[in-house]
């Protein structure tokens, strides 16, 4: 069963986040589509009377639910309760409102950081609650795994068309530059660049430089997304990811060469390293007919661009919603 985009008004929460961003410029290139954006001063997702009210007032038929306060492992491990508090109440506010104002089909999306820490490699879904949590973002994590639930929850009571998609670990254009709270690919664009102007000598890594991580560019995530809107329609969440990865040194030297750093890599081992290895395994995904298209080394100078172009505002600050 396809569901049809065609004509429907969709709200993106999230739009000015880097994967809102990106599934609105998917769906004004998809055309014949109302796309419904919501600022916070017009409904703050973490009170589920604005929330509500918006919804009843714009009545959207199909929601993408890419809201959510994010930050890399220094970020969640400094702010357990923000990140526990404001992701559920986000997902739980616009998760009910859309029940409540029989929204057609919705699609939440959580991160590839729900699985076990050391789960079994590539990470199928069924992974999912089968082992302990990396403990530096667990409380992200906890809140993601309740929003799959939810959604899950409201399919076996009430019949909602709601799904979950989990993306592996994104980077693009309107991501987060900040070295407080960015993850590890935008942190590395930020870091080589500054050392490359300043002509430094070397360059300090987190951690061993060994693990291994899986990168999307939001551009396909995008593409993928709205695939699976139309193509998809069952309790499981379903991996979204391009099928390889690479080791967080390979990523830097990738990233060294595009901002021209010419210098030396140190690393601090006595820095976390976070889970050894995450890949995800998107067979599910592939079934449906989706493919990516853009390559890590096109997609980090798609994006090193995109920095150089909004240096003066390119998210240095801690990103939410």
């Amino acid at each position: 069963m396809t569901y049809s985009l065609n004509g429907k008004r969709i709200w993106v929460a999230g739009h000015h986040g880097m994967v809102g961003a990106g599934v609105v410029r998917a769906l004004q290139a998809l055309g014949n589509v109302e796309i419904i954006t919501a600022t916070r001063a017009q409904a703050d997702l973490r009170s589920q009377d604005a929330v509500l009210k918006f919804m009843r007032a714009v009545k959207p038929q199909a929601v993408v639910l890419a809201a959510a306060k994010v930050g890399g492992i220094l970020a969640n491990d400094t702010y357990p309760a923000e990140f526990l508090y404001e992701n559920l109440m986000i997902e739980a506010n616009v998760i009910h409102s859309a029940h409540l104002v029989d929204v057609e089909k919705l699609l939440f999306l959580g991160s590839s950081c729900i699985y076990p820490k050391l789960a079994a490699q590539p990470i199928v879904e069924d992974s999912l609650l089968t082992g302990p949590l990396e403990p530096t973002n667990e409380w992200y994590a906890i809140a993601k795994i309740a929003g799959i639930k939810l959604c899950q929850a409201y399919r076996r009571q009430y019949g909602r068309d709601f799904i979950s998609a989990m993306p592996t670990n994104l980077y693009g254009p309107n991501d987060n530059f900040d070295l407080k709270s960015s993850h590890v690919l935008p942190a590395l664009i930020r870091k080589f660049h500054e050392a490359a102007k300043a002509k430094s000598p070397s360059v300090t890594l987190w951690g061993s430089g060994k693990p291994k991580r899986e990168f999307m560019h939001v551009d396909d995530l995008s593409s993928a997304l709205l695939h699976i809107l139309q193509n998809y329609s069952d309790a499981p969440h379903i991996n979204v990811g391009v099928g390889y990865d690479v080791e967080i040194r390979e990523l830097a030297d990738i990233i060294a060469r595009e901002t021209r750093f010419d210098g030396g890599l140190d690393y601090d081992a006595t820095k976390p390293d976070g889970t050894p290895r995450k890949l995800m395994d998107s067979a599910k995904l592939s079934a449906l007919g989706w493919k990516p298209k853009i390559g890590l080394p096109e997609g980090i100078t798609h994006t090193y661009r995109w920095f150089l172009d909004n240096a003066n505002d390119a998210r240095m600050s801690q990103s939410a919603h």
